[in-house]
């Protein structure tokens, strides 16, 4: 990892800008950011937010979602943790907390606009990049975006090979996978293709 790569991942994990706000969630948690990230890593996975598990663990898609995203790209847990191989950029590095029913709640915006620019700087050029979710779609890819995750994610080929756009891996999604077996069938096989190509 560069030196000013690994400053910014110490910054980025002493950040509290949004301790108020998360003090004030249903879950009433104190921040803690999960930066995940090392300049000349070869794919980058931006996702939404951590969840409770990996607010806990310390760890990017230490859950069952990241079980199914490794398995999306082929790899197992040791490759995927390598952080000269894989980083990881949320729309917000901490775990957001949970509303008054218990669901998730959006990742705060103001993360992205702090952090985003100057990880996407430290990084460099990034081979492969995975946008999972309308969150991350949106903010990369603008109007492109505009149709919503489906018709982001149907639209892959014309983002591929640099950019794969993808729905969310949580088990909530497997619905939408059964609905959309082009998925599994045309999607996956060259993603997986592509992962091997740019992975040292």
């Amino acid at each position: 990892m560069s030196a000013s790569a690994n400053r910014l991942r110490d910054e980025i994990a002493a950040c509290r800008l949004c301790a108020d706000r998360f003090a004030a969630t249903k879950t009433a948690h104190a921040p803690r950011p999960v930066p995940w990230f090392a300049g000349g890593a070869r794919i980058l996975v931006c996702g939404q937010a951590p969840g409770m598990r990996v607010h806990k663990a310390g760890r990017p898609f230490f859950d069952p979602s990241g079980d199914r995203l490794r398995d999306w790209m082929g790899i197992d847990a040791d490759r995927f943790y390598d952080l000269s191989r894989v980083a990881v950029l949320p729309m917000a590095f901490c775990f957001p907390g949970y509303d008054a029913r218990g669901a998730d709640l959006p990742p705060p915006r103001l993360c992205a606009e702090v952090w985003h620019g100057r990880v996407m700087a430290a990084l460099g050029e990034v081979p492969l990049t995975l946008l999972i979710g309308g969150y991350a779609q949106a903010w990369h890819l603008g109007p492109a975006a505009r149709g919503g995750v489906t018709a982001t994610v149907a639209g892959w080929r014309t983002h591929a090979p640099r950019v794969f756009p993808l729905p969310h891996p949580s088990w909530r999604n497997s619905a939408w996978l059964k609905r959309n077996p082009w998925f599994d069938d045309e999607l996956l096989p060259a993603l997986r293709a592509r992962v091997q190509e740019v992975l040292p």
